[in-house]
């Protein structure tokens, strides 16, 4: 190890910058930050800096470096571009004692500026010995990915009730077990989800369970938005939550790959439904999410696209509120919008689309939409769940108004590599759609928008390319 990590207290303490460019800026602004106070010497300011010194925030010296600017200071940083000047401030700065960061420059450094994760009062500091400091941030950009943005309330919240945990749980083994329990169950994903007077009772309560001697064990459900299956549209929110669960009750439309980033230990159970059985299946899913949750398991039920958009999640939302279960939603995005992104067609546009509506024409509630609004012009209708209807759907809107060369479009498999978008109009999507053997997951979109499909996609290659991939 060629150097000893370290945090540095600088509050209310001098700190030497040598520079005035935009590199001097943002070493400027992190010092700030950690409440130090900032000399600069530099002939010339950036604008930002300039800043700074109007509003009495740094004290600037106009002029070339010289040793004296170091006097009263415990830590400098050179960010000049003349390597002479750089060098004369290390010097300067060993020959007094105190460490300088040579911005750059590992070499003639004496402490080296990490890439910094501020979670605080929580910080990961990353570094490379001075060896590649663009590895060191592409690092830092990863574990920002994975370390939730409220990480620093969590802290706080543990810092505050510290001393009371100590009081009440004296032994350590018991007490580690308390604090493993909160930093892993439902007193983190509420502050995570930004219910922090919710956390706080949470903690509250299950203080008072472990000092009596009678800790319960408590569950919580995250109702999870899958997305339209390409694994990186997954949020982050969901990807963390996905990494600490112990059980994941998922369906037919969350891909393979979006299971591959389920923690590798957790139980998977499929609970996908089938034709003519939903009522019974819908149960079962209800059924084991109270099951599970009431062992004190972390339990995901994880849904294509969003878990409030033809998901169901409302249904199970009111069952696990009305059983005091603790339920997180975390949003996904719906197939409708994964499906428009992938095959480039914006659901409005102006002039051609103001609005959209998305509608599911399955089962006997088909019949009694409003098909003449459905049919209206000047919009985007997108059908989930249509393949099946689809001659129906198209039968109904012709019915109702629609003309038959209304452009249409269907896209199959949205976002996954097997993806087909089919470009056509009301009086012919039918016929392609059979002649292509178009199943299910696939959205039909109605409307003007969908007439981009024929230009930016080839269909026939499209078809081809898809037919060739699974033959």
């Amino acid at each position: 190890m060629d150097y000893l990590p370290v945090f540095l207290n600088l509050r209310d303490k001098l700190a030497l910058v040598v520079g005035g460019g935009a590199v001097a800026s943002r070493k400027v602004e992190l010092l700030l930050k950690a409440h130090a106070r900032v000399r600069v010497v530099a002939p010339r300011l950036h604008s930002d800096l300039a800043l700074y010194r109007d509003a009495g925030r740094i004290e600037h010296l106009g002029y070339q470096f010289e040793p004296r600017h170091f006097d009263g200071a415990v830590f400098a940083i050179a960010a000049t571009d003349s390597s002479e000047v750089n060098q004369a401030v290390a010097t300067a700065g060993a020959a007094r004692g105190i460490f300088v960061n040579v911005v750059d420059d590992g070499a003639i450094s004496s402490a080296v500026m990490p890439a910094i994760v501020d979670r605080s009062p929580l910080l990961v500091a990353i570094a490379t010995s001075g060896q590649s400091p663009t590895l060191a941030r592409r690092v830092r950009a990863q574990l920002e990915a994975l370390l939730p943005e409220r990480l620093g309330e969590l802290a706080r919240l543990a810092g505050s009730a510290r001393e009371r945990v100590q009081r009440a749980l004296p032994d350590v083994q018991r007490r580690r077990r308390f604090w493993d329990g909160l930093f892993a169950g439902s007193i983190a994903s509420k502050v995570f989800a930004g219910s922090t007077r919710e956390a706080q009772q949470l903690l509250d309560a299950e203080l008072r369970a472990a000092t009596d001697g009678t800790p319960q064990a408590r569950g919580e459900v995250y109702l999870i938005g899958a997305g339209p299956g390409d694994p990186d549209l997954l949020t982050l929110r969901a990807l963390q939550l996905l990494q600490q669960t112990d059980v994941v009750l998922y369906d037919r439309l969350v891909s393979p790959a979006v299971l591959e980033r389920v923690r590798r230990d957790a139980e998977r159970i499929f609970v996908g439904k089938e034709s003519g059985r939903h009522r019974a299946t819908q149960e079962r899913i209800h059924a084991l999410l109270l099951e599970y949750a009431g062992r004190g398991l972390r339990v995901a039920r994880l849904k294509g696209g969003d878990p409030f958009i033809f998901g169901r999640g409302g249904e199970e939302l009111d069952l696990l509120q009305r059983a005091g279960i603790p339920v997180i939603v975390v949003p996904g995005i719906t197939a409708a919008l994964g499906a428009a992104a992938a095959a480039g067609l914006p659901l409005t546009q102006r002039g051609l689309a103001p609005s959209v509506t998305f509608v599911t024409a399955t089962g006997d509630g088909a019949e009694r939409l409003d098909w003449r609004s459905l049919a209206a012009p000047v919009q985007t209708v997108v059908f989930y769940m249509g393949v099946a209807q689809l001659p129906r759907i198209v039968e109904l809107l012709r019915a109702h108004g629609a003309e038959a060369d209304r452009p249409a479009a269907i896209v199959e498999q949205a976002t996954m590599p097997g993806q087909r978008v089919i470009a056509g109009c009301l009086g012919d999507i039918s016929a392609q759609a059979h002649s292509a053997q178009v199943a299910a997951p696939a959205l039909l979109i109605v409307g003007e928008v969908a007439r981009r499909a024929a230009r930016s996609v080839d269909p026939v290659h499209s078809m081809l390319g898809t037919a060739a991939g699974k033959s």
